[in-house]
């Protein structure tokens, strides 16, 4: 009996699966594969991989390659095949394998690869990489009147190919698009699917190469690998994010007030929990802390009258530097129902490109626009653009009482081509504007993943085509999908500047909260241009940071200025500020110079209200600027806070849970603040903030901080 089982790395069974066994040597081997299973079970999969592979190419139509001397048929037969075949697999095989051992750990959907199964089968590649070179004469010979370019000389010439200013749309083969994608990169499947390989030997290479892939996918030993998404969404990853440097502590004698425009996105949240179930820690600029703070719901008290929202004022000591103060400033919109919002109308701007040719994406963005669809009213109507290569409308704009044909339209939605923003963000714009409902909801939602590459494509200039598209009175949600080629900064931006909000939809769990629960949040604004002042007290207060915010800040003088831009709240939002405050008397942080005194003035005479605010105990006031969605001029808001010396420990669970948020972020971002500050005590604060947990929001919060500690020191 074999007390010692084969190995699945062994390379005999390579050999013996393939028949490339000496006589000699395979009687004996077949008497050990007897006694063992597993290795019988590696021999039979190897076998299926091989026929399936066969059957695949044996079955494609006999193309002739059309050169300047002579026309010659491609005609592939077995056992010349497989020596190809051991060639191509050898290469998928050794480059996934590279590419994984390189980026570990992975979320387990994206990396169901067993150790096991990477041992064997990079043993198996090498075996099989070895007999293609002993084979490679009698290659060359069997295929030369095909006259094939060799592998590696058709990836390094696609790859060295420009890409053509307007390509056509990708081939919808998926083993064609996993074969570019797995073997040679975007750069491989750009120029594969604009038509500039079409007729050469290399398009024909290629194209072998594609179902040799996907055959091999199918294959039993394969089943587990999920090749396809991982790769394209990591290897060759794009993904852009606007830099973003962490508040300072500023001192308040030198500069008393902290102006910022409001913030109600929390895409940042959401994609953050796609970096952390990758098993992987998201870039620091993708981490916004107001965003990550905003994106839980908090009980702050209502507005009453006629003012759009109600602040909710709280201080206690900072757990991570208790010397010091954080203060939450808190904004509740008011709720407006189903039933009270008016009718809206709403143009879905989607993205077709070839690029949302991803299950997260253009399918992911068609199964939540049905969520949405289905919770609208028979008086609110809705208008389908799509842009590729060149928009186009894809349904006029319909009454939702006709939801089948809303439904049917969206599910009868393609991807291909091109990515043309701009040209879909101005027919969008003028579909909204030929149907806009005065005093209604007159919306456009962007569903992409942002990566514009035909016609205007800088940031900047489509930044100010939606800057000036926003004057119409049509407000703009943009819902970010996708990853890998994923531009966050811009769609950031895009939102900003178009009145609007931005989510991350990572999940249909996501899509249901942001376009289901908080529909009326989505697309019904309450107020817009948005502000915030803080005036500090000197004679409480010697320095603060603003956390989070670090692209809404405004300078002082434009707080009275209704010209400038601001956020908008919407329909039951609730904003969430914080700031870290040090107390009066007590030391600076290090990272804090102090400026020079001043030569022409006293101290006193910059450091504002000095003497008034010695004598009223106030710590701070906040101040707040908005304007009704149709009006153009501010309404001006004043809320003074005291601080009577409480401790984190006896702050309200909103408060804890809201400075756990900001612990957290500051621990992704490695910010400078964050001190001694450790996970393990974020996910304490987090604790003693659940609350009753509505949604299981906070809930799923402790979840990502365990998955977050595996990867942040």
């Amino acid at each position: 009996m074999n007390d010692t089982p084969l190995s699945p790395d062994d390379p005999r069974l390579t050999l013996y699966a393939l028949d490339e066994m000496e006589p000699a040597e395979r009687a004996g081997f077949e008497k050990l594969l007897e006694q063992d299973a597993a290795a019988r079970q590696v021999v039979a999969e190897i076998r299926a991989t091989v026929a399936t592979v066969t059957s695949a190419l044996e079955h494609e139509p006999v193309e002739s390659v059309h050169q300047p001397a002579r026309p010659a048929a491609k005609v592939l037969r077995f056992p010349q095949i497989y020596y190809m075949v051991s060639g191509l697999a050898a290469a998928c095989f050794a480059l996934f394998f590279v590419y994984w051992q390189q980026n570990r750990p992975m979320h387990q959907q994206m990396q169901a690869v067993e150790r096991e199964l990477a041992q064997a089968d990079a043993a198996r590649a090498k075996t099989a990489q070895a007999q293609a070179e002993r084979d490679k004469a009698a290659e060359k010979q069997s295929v030369a009147a095909a006259a094939p370019v060799p592998v590696p000389t058709a990836i390094l010439a696609i790859a060295e190919s420009p890409p053509p200013p307007a390509p056509v749309p990708m081939p919808t083969d998926e083993a064609i698009q996993l074969s570019t994608f797995a073997v040679s990169g975007s750069a491989a499947n750009s120029s594969a699917s604009n038509g500039t390989l079409a007729g050469t030997p290399v398009q024909s290479e290629l194209s072998d190469l594609g179902k040799t892939v996907g055959a091999i996918r199918q294959a039993p030993a394969m089943r587990k690998m999920h090749l396809a998404a991982p790769l394209s969404a990591t290897e060759f990853n794009t993904e852009a994010y606007g830099y973003k440097k962490d508040n300072a502590y500023l001192r308040v004698a030198d500069q008393p007030l902290s102006t910022f425009s409001i913030d109600v996105d929390t895409a940042s949240y959401a994609n953050v929990r796609r970096f952390l179930a990758q098993g992987q820690r998201p870039p620091a600029d993708a981490v916004r802390i107001e965003e990550l703070v905003n994106y839980f719901p908090y009980r702050y008290t209502p507005p009453t009258g006629n003012v759009p929202f109600a602040a909710s004022l709280e201080v206690a000591s900072a757990p991570w530097a208790p010397e010091h103060r954080l203060v939450r400033i808190g904004l509740k919109g008011r709720e407006v129902s189903d039933a009270q919002r008016p009718a809206a109308n709403l143009v879905f701007l989607l993205d077709v490109s070839g690029s949302m040719n991803q299950p997260n994406k253009l399918p992911l963005v068609k199964q939540s626009l049905r969520l949405l669809v289905n919770k609208l009213r028979a008086d609110d109507r809705v208008a389908i653009a799509v842009y590729a290569g060149a928009s186009g409308l894809a349904l006029p704009s319909t009454s939702a009482s006709r939801k089948a044909e809303i439904l049917d339209a969206i599910d009868r939605l393609q991807a291909e081509g091109s990515t043309n923003g701009a040209m879909g963000i101005h027919l969008a714009y003028d579909i909204a504007k030929a149907n806009f409902v005065p005093g209604g909801v007159n919306r456009v939602i962007l569903a992409t993943d942002g990566d514009f590459n035909v016609g205007v494509t800088n940031e900047g200039d489509l930044t100010r085509l939606i800057e000036e598209k926003a004057k119409s009175g049509v407000f703009l949600s943009v819902l970010g999908f996708g990853m890998g080629n994923y531009k966050d900064s811009t769609l950031e931006q895009l939102a900003d500047k178009g009145n609007g909000n931005y989510a991350y939809i990572d999940t249909l769990a996501e899509a249901r909260k942001s376009l289901v629960e908080q529909a009326g949040g989505t697309l019904v604004t309450i107020a817009k241009d948005v502000k915030i002042q803080v005036e500090f007290n000197p004679a409480e207060v010697s320095a603060y940071r603003l956390i989070g915010y670090e692209n809404r800040l405004l300078a002082k003088e434009d707080f009275n200025n209704d010209q400038v831009d601001a956020g908008e709240i919407g329909a039951g939002h609730t904003v969430t500020a914080l700031y870290e405050v040090v107390p009066a008397g007590v030391a600076l942080p290090d990272e804090t110079p102090g400026a020079d005194p001043l030569k022409y003035q006293k101290p006193e005479q910059g450091a504002g209200s000095r003497e008034r605010g010695a004598s009223n105990g106030e710590l701070l006031t906040v101040k707040i600027r908005y304007k009704e969605p149709a009006s153009d001029v501010s309404t001006p808001l004043e809320f003074p806070l005291r601080d009577t010396g409480a401790q984190f420990e006896d702050a309200s669970a909103d408060f804890k849970f809201a400075a756990a948020v900001a612990g957290f972020g500051m621990a992704l971002r490695d910010s400078p603040h964050r001190g001694s500050l450790t996970l393990a005590e974020v996910a304490d604060w987090g604790r003693a903030g659940l609350g009753d947990d509505a949604g299981g929001y906070r809930s799923e919060f402790l979840g990502l901080v365990q998955q977050a500690a595996v990867l942040v020191q």
